[in-house]
């Protein structure tokens, strides 16, 4: 998700370049069909952003409550489920942070497209 995400935002990065530098580079149409297109993409992103939040949030309170397992009843099943719990916790917020600024990139090359069509 994540390279499909940067590779979307290159060519969204590109489409904003080329309208900002033209005024309006593509036609009304090719450009009505870009922000519809983008639109969906957004929508994609957003729906999965929403779902990384889940998880990410799950596991977060997951490892807070092991942790409080583990200050009131040392136990080394209990902090070896903490240790794994916080080494997956990692990589899910590098995750949701990637897509969270992403969509935020995504928001601003719509309004460049919806300020040029207008």
């Amino acid at each position: 998700m994540e390279k499909r995400l940067r590779d979307y935002l290159e060519t969204c990065r590109l489409l904003a370049a080329q309208t900002k530098e033209t005024g309006s580079a593509p036609g009304p149409e090719e450009l009505e069909r870009r922000r519809q297109e983008m639109l969906v993409q957004i929508g994609f992103f957003q729906h999965e952003r929403l779902i990384h939040l889940i998880v990410t949030v799950t596991f977060a309170v997951l490892a807070f409550l092991t942790l409080i397992g583990c200050v009131l009843s040392f136990q080394i099943p209990l902090l070896l489920l903490e240790l794994l719990l916080l080494v997956l916790l990692i990589p899910y917020i590098r995750h949701y942070y990637i897509l969270e600024n992403g969509v935020q990139k995504l928001y601003t090359y719509y309004d460049i497209l919806e300020q040029a069509s207008r």
